[in-house]
């Protein structure tokens, strides 16, 4: 089973999704072509993203690196990105299993009703194999301590999309039936509720109630993302000092990858939307108009103008964060890249306010760079022990230094699970199996309240 999961992983989402809708769409009763076609638009989604993520990493790596060379910004965290968090994640015990251990949680939890999303983003689980397999090193290579903190993220995650499923789709109307069950994502909605209440009771900063279309109107043409990337592009480059060709170039490669997200996402509407309708059509049918969400991966909503513009204004404060607060030792890089996943699911709570977000993300980035700091140390013993084990490159920590990525080990979740395994341990594992038995109680009575209600109301 390993050798079998360990293969449909190294197929990588832009193969592995066009095949899995493809079965999908067969199963909820589509044609073959319309499923195939449905199934590869995704795929074709998925390349887009893999060549915007090249064009910012093969070519931003460089002068970033530079720069922190030339100001003296030495932070022992090395910024090994997603690839390599997620080579430690599938390369373990826990990892080479999670996929169906947690399509049968996911089950499980469907059937008794404590759950209405069934997460079929495969290619994020990951995510839940990553603190699965920081718990199992630190945990002396327990498999029990490993899927215990995979599960309960992935639970936790579970109802959390649930929780936020009607707020996500009221702000994207054009996904109706889809939640996102992505533990990152999900994991920056606690940030999103308190700082927003905050600054809410600030007196007058409803005023600055600004969203990218409001942007553009107040900025001209300075608003609008495809300049803003330009200009920070430049900055970047010229930051590093390279020469004029050099630094238009990084200018005209950011305001490309600025333009080519909203065009890629477009593509994953094209491909899945189809899908969504008729699951929503076969769920009413089956289910008596009962809700079921379909789990999905936050891409195919990182191309919103807001998303756009305060990733790309965050690109360069992130450095800056990184230099200044005192304590952090890790100097994101490889992982900007992932920095438009933060908001997919902060902006519903915001409503677009490009101002209110900002805030938020720089708040909960200020929190995930001291994640990743703490995390680190267990992140390197895992990292070192895969690189050990496969020679996987992706895993190889640079001679002295500790490893880090910003994605999912500066989640709010991770971070919480890892430190109850590795500093409460048996009080930690009483700690979050309350606190996760809790929020599936309080679910599953939400959803039976909610049903009885929809019952009593006459057709």
């Amino acid at each position: 089973m390993e050798q079998v999961f360990s293969y449909i992983i190294s197929l990588g989402a832009s193969v592995m999704m066009p095949i899995l809708f493809t079965i999908i769409g067969l199963c909820i009763g589509m044609k073959f072509g319309k499923s195939l076609k449905s199934g590869l638009y995704v795929g074709v989604g998925f390349v887009g993203l893999g060549i915007v993520t090249a064009l910012l990493t093969n070519n931003f790596g460089s002068p970033l690196s530079e720069i922190s060379r030339l100001y003296n910004l030495q932070l022992g965290v090395f910024d090994m990105g997603w690839p390599a968090a997620a080579a430690v994640a599938y390369n373990t015990a826990v990892g080479a299993l999670i996929i169906p251990i947690c399509l049968g949680v996911n089950f499980l939890l469907l059937i008794t009703k404590c759950t209405r999303t069934v997460n079929i983003d495969l290619w994020n689980y990951w995510h839940f194999a990553f603190i699965g397999a920081v718990a199992y090193f630190v945990m002396d290579q327990s498999l029990a301590w490993g899927y215990f903190a995979a599960i309960v993220c992935y639970i936790v995650t579970l109802v959390m999309a649930d929780l936020t499923a009607d707020k996500f789709q009221e702000y994207y109307p054009e996904w109706q039936g889809i939640s996102i069950p992505q533990p990152f994502c999900q994991s920056f909605v606690p940030f999103a509720l308190l700082i927003g209440k905050a600054l809410d009771m600030i007196p007058g900063f409803e005023k600055l109630n600004i969203d990218a279309e409001g942007l553009k109107k107040k900025f001209g043409i300075l608003g609008e993302p495809l300049v803003l990337g330009v200009i920070v592009g430049a900055l970047i480059g010229a930051l590093a000092q390279l020469d004029i060709k050099k630094i238009l170039f990084l200018g005209v490669t950011m305001g490309a990858v600025m333009e080519l997200i909203p065009r890629i996402t477009s593509l994953f509407i094209e491909g899945l939307k189809p899908v969504a309708e008729k699951t929503q059509e076969v769920v009413k049918r089956k289910f008596n108009g009962k809700k079921v969400y379909i789990g999905m991966s936050p891409a195919v909503v990182i191309g919103h103008p807001t998303t756009l513009v305060v990733s790309l204004l965050l690109i360069p404060v992130a450095l800056g964060l990184a230099v200044v607060l005192p304590g952090n030792q890790f100097l994101p890089l490889a992982s900007l890249a992932g920095m438009f996943y933060l908001f997919p699911m902060v902006l519903p709570f915001t409503k677009g306010n490009v101002v209110k977000t900002f805030i938020i993300g720089l708040v909960a980035l200020a929190f995930g760079l001291y994640f990743v700091t703490d995390m680190a140390p267990a992140f390197t013993q895992a990292a070192a022990t895969v690189f050990a084990q496969t020679g996987d490159p992706a895993s190889k920590i640079p001679e002295g230094f500790e490893a880090g990525a910003l994605d999912f080990a500066s989640s709010l979740f991770g971070w919480i699970i890892f430190k109850c395994v590795n500093n409460l341990q048996w009080v930690g594992m009483g700690v979050l199996t309350v606190i996760t038995l809790g929020m599936v109680f309080w679910n599953r009575q939400r959803i039976a309240t909610e049903e009885n209600r929809n019952n009593a109301i006459p057709t």
